[in-house]
């Protein structure tokens, strides 16, 4: 069943956009007074929206990015020396 490598893609103006959100929500947890970078880990790994806050919209934005298309850009960014 699982026997071939799936290929996925995530393209530049995907990329750019799922910054530009992260980059908001970031700003909104700060704003809050909470640790941006746990409460998205913890939205990540859980997909709970609680972790996001209302603030500036964060939650209804982060929920617009999917989340292996995003994992998939985090990778990207962490090897892109590597290629």
């Amino acid at each position: 069943m699982y026997d071939k490598t799936m290929t996925f893609s995530v393209n530049d103006d995907k990329e750019r956009e799922m910054r530009e959100t992260l980059l908001t929500v970031y700003s909104a947890l700060k704003e809050k007074g909470y640790n941006p970078v746990s409460q998205i880990v913890g939205y990540i790994l859980s997909e709970d929206p609680t972790y996001i806050t209302t603030h500036h919209n964060a939650r209804s934005l982060i929920r617009r990015i999917d989340r292996d298309e995003l994992l998939q850009a985090m990778v990207k960014y962490y090897l892109r020396d590597g290629d």
